[in-house]
């Protein structure tokens, strides 16, 4: 069985917004998770270089610009996706994100899915020792979390309604 998780949520805007807050505004609504933190370093800025094969990055407050992963899908309005390898991976341990764009009537239902945690060895520090089962959904929760922020953010009149999450 494949390490994933899958999460959704509605937001009150068009694909093609709720695409551009995702990508362009991550600094405003990302924050990192007091558990399930993945690097010893304070939390920085995550930013995306937005084209196919751009970088993803996090800057720390001393400036260091520090690669997390790289773009593989880029089709804005729709879809990204993105390699993320946290601090600590070993070569050949990497996570991969997909973000769908959906629209649904006036809303945009934005799901995001992260797998390739069967990659990384349980007893990792990314995985900080928990089963997969409860690893999974705290970091289900996370995201939904994630994308509440994200929501807000979309505009002035931007709210989600949870649509539902899996682990």
């Amino acid at each position: 069985m494949a390490s994933r998780i899958l999460v959704s949520l509605r937001v009150a805007a068009p694909p093609g917004r709720a695409f551009d807050v995702f990508v362009r505004e991550i600094h405003a609504w990302w924050r990192p998770n007091g558990i399930l933190r993945f690097t010893p370093l304070s939390p920085g800025m995550l930013a995306f270089e937005p084209k196919l094969g751009g970088r993803f990055t996090e800057t720390c407050a001393d400036v260091a610009v520090s690669e997390i992963g790289r773009i593989t899908h880029w089709e804005p309005g729709a879809r990204l996706a993105f390699s993320w390898r946290q601090a600590g991976f070993e070569p050949g341990q990497a996570t991969h994100v997909e973000v769908r764009f959906e629209p649904v009537g006036d809303e945009t239902r934005v799901t995001v899915e992260r797998s390739g945690w069967d990659t990384v060895p349980q007893d990792h520090v990314a995985r900080h020792h928990f089963p997969d089962a409860i690893f999974l959904r705290r970091h289900a929760e996370w995201w939904q979390t994630l994308l509440a922020r994200m929501a807000q953010n979309v505009g002035a009149n931007g709210r989600g309604s949870r649509d539902r999450q899996q682990p």
